[in-house]
């Protein structure tokens, strides 16, 4: 029996002490996980969990439940060693000996990572999300023209004729309508900035996510890695290209950096990419409260069906680790 466990390589089967303490550990454990036995076993199971559960308590609610119960059963997030998510399809069952005393738990996990997005993408939510996101950005396109191609150029013109009026007042009244059109030309350049953020640019994510960096990031040193086996579905590509371009604005504005790298890659199904930058970090892994871009760039994710992580220590740079699922959405 030992040996047929040790060889099952589609579920990580694996035994705890009563503390939650790894005690086992199976090929499939290592398939699924990344961990071999040596680097995990008397590691407590909650290392498996994302941050919000272990703040949640969820690992020892488990564990209490079993106890209780004889059996625990659920679905979630887990985390693998590359600080990657799967979904996982858990059940703990509770090991006593012949007078009933705990002994430990056995524990049976398996990634049903593709298989919940499959059937996210077939659903009518799955579709909804879809045709939402479409409309969304048509919206953005839309405006981003309108922005363009009226208010623009109507300020333009503000602009020029300011000019003019400029060179035939004395210097006296000349200066405050210089000042004027110092203003509406600093206008123009935010609303072109505007234009710009609103529309996907480039075709395609990849080359959407380069023109964006190469606009956006002057001045810093930047580098994309693409490892993306094919382009993702429209709706995955906006997302991903969003939330993207939310985490390249606080690096911006907020990290400190000196250089950022992005980094995709197709993973269970969907769309892996890891924004790290070398700035000042962060201070401290709590709530998002108040911090309107990283809930922003959380729920997105979240709402496509995909999970979203930021960390890193104080001075030693940010990184923000996000996958969402990118299977074509096709409505029966």
């Amino acid at each position: 029996m030992e040996l047929l466990v040790q060889s099952i390589r589609d579920y990580a089967i694996f035994m705890l002490d009563p503390r939650g303490r790894i005690v086992s550990w199976n090929a499939g454990a290592q398939h699924i996980k990344g961990y071999t036995a040596e680097e995990i076993i008397g590691t407590h199971f909650s290392v498996f969990y994302p941050p919000e559960d272990v703040a949640a308590g969820k690992p020892f609610k488990g564990l209490e439940a079993a106890a209780s119960d004889g059996r625990w059963e659920g679905e979630g997030w887990r985390v693998r060693k590359d600080g990657t998510r799967f979904w996982a399809s858990v059940v703990i069952t509770a090991l006593r000996d012949a007078r009933g005393e705990l002994r430990g738990f056995g524990k049976v996990t398996r990634d049903l990572t593709e298989r919940r997005s499959m059937a996210r993408a077939l659903d009518e939510r799955g579709l909804l999300l879809g045709r939402l996101v479409q409309a969304q950005e048509q919206e953005r396109r839309r405006i981003a023209s309108d922005v363009h191609d009226d208010t623009i150029q109507s300020m333009v013109s503000v602009g020029m004729r300011l000019r003019v009026l400029e060179e035939g007042l004395p210097e006296e009244h000349a200066a405050g309508v210089r000042a004027l059109g110092d203003a509406v030309e600093a206008a123009v350049g935010r609303l072109r900035d505007l234009a710009f953020r609103l529309r996907l640019p480039g075709d395609g994510l990849a080359e959407g996510l380069a023109s964006y960096l190469e606009r956006e990031m002057r001045g810093m040193t930047y580098e994309l890695v693409n490892h993306l086996e094919r382009e993702p579905p429209a709706e995955a590509a906006i997302t991903v290209f969003r939330i993207c371009q939310e985490a390249l604005t606080n690096v911006r504005k907020h990290a400190g950096a000196v250089a950022v790298a992005v980094e995709l890659a197709s993973l269970d199904g969907g769309v892996h990419v890891r924004v790290r930058d070398d700035g000042v970090g962060i201070s401290h892994q709590g709530g998002l409260d108040g911090h309107f871009g990283l809930i922003e760039m959380r729920e997105r994710a979240e709402t496509a069906g995909g999970w979203w992580s930021i960390r890193g220590a104080p001075g030693a740079g940010t990184t923000v680790d996000f996958w969402v699922p990118a299977v074509a959405r096709h409505p029966s």
